[in-house]
């Protein structure tokens, strides 16, 4: 399954491994093992990069919540759990759209309870193009 991509879907993920590498003592994430072993109803924080439209600064920033919803080969299917800041309400990119993540993009981890477990087995606003879960 391909990740997004900032040209094609016009937001991307940062590799928050990277972030941590860069700075561990300012910048904490969860061990690799709690990265890994993510169940359907724990909300993760990842780091998304977002096309705006504004010459000076074309791309936002944003740290955003994401419902887990299932494991697939290689990473997980969630459900963005917030609204951009900095763009717009649409149908393509918004609360409720489906997309993968690794456990790389993961920055923080919220474990669920029945509550999120209930709303990980809602119908996504949008699904992600060749989603299979596992």
């Amino acid at each position: 399954m391909r990740e997004p991509d900032l040209q094609v879907d016009g937001w991307c993920l940062d590799d928050g491994e990277v972030y941590h590498a860069a700075a561990p003592d300012t910048f904490w994430i969860p061990s690799l093992g709690e990265r890994e072993n993510l169940a359907p109803g724990d909300l993760v924080k990842l780091i998304f990069r977002i096309q705006v439209d504004c010459p000076d600064e074309p791309v936002a920033v944003e740290r955003m919540w994401v419902l887990v919803r299932a494991r697939y080969d290689g990473g997980f299917l969630g459900l963005l759990d917030n609204d951009p800041s900095s763009i717009r309400e649409n149908d393509t990119f918004w609360s409720g759209i489906e997309l993968p993540f690794q456990p790389c993009h993961v920055i923080d981890i919220d474990k669920g309870d029945a509550k999120t477990r209930a709303l990980a087995q809602s119908t996504p606003r949008r699904r992600w193009p060749g989603a299979q879960a596992v």
